[in-house]
């Protein structure tokens, strides 16, 4: 070996990069990994956010056979009412009651034939119930007109007075859906 480039070699290593030291940590894929799990945690807990939010579990809940009897006074804001029943097998039956901008007093299930499975029901938009699930609006003078697809699942009731009535057995029909 020359002596050139035997000092040429010297001069190199002493401006090489020092030898690495043992890698601590995580591994690029192991980091990979943890963000798309903390990914994934985030998705469900927003999703379910946003269930709670719909299916609240404060809604009154009406016992097993019980009729419901809603003062028609208190629909007078055309705000939906949601509620709870507890069927006589025990399994909760969701839904709401409204007056409609045309002037009725209207009831469904908080679901219908298309979403049902995801249990996501509805929200109120103005003068529209929005399907939780799939984002279409219906405009609250056709619930209980329209049936069928993703409108609301219409529930059978009667104006007795100044009351808005749904017999335990109609909603006790809302279990398919539940």
């Amino acid at each position: 070996m020359s002596k050139h480039r035997h000092h040429h070699d010297r001069r190199r290593e002493q401006f090489a990069a020092p030898p690495a030291a043992p890698r601590r940590g995580l591994s690029p894929n192991a980091v990979i990994v943890a963000a798309a799990i903390l990914l994934l945690a985030v998705v469900i807990l927003v999703t379910r956010s946003g269930r709670s939010a719909v299916l609240a579990s404060d809604a009154p809940a009406v016992p097993a056979g019980q009729d419901v009897s809603v003062a028609l006074s208190d629909l007078a804001d055309g705000q939906a009412r949601f509620y709870r029943y507890v069927s006589t097998s025990g399994r909760e039956v969701r839904f709401f009651v409204m007056k409609s901008s045309d002037g009725v007093a209207r009831a469904a299930f908080d679901t219908c034939d298309v979403c049902f499975r995801e249990r996501r029901g509805y929200r109120q938009a103005g003068d529209n119930m929005i399907c939780n699930n799939c984002g279409r609006a219906f405009p609250s003078r056709d619930i209980n007109v329209l049936q069928g697809g993703c409108n609301p699942a219409p529930i059978e009731r009667t104006v007795e007075g100044d009351r808005l009535v749904l017999r335990a057995s109609a909603l006790e029909q809302g279990l398919v859906y539940f």
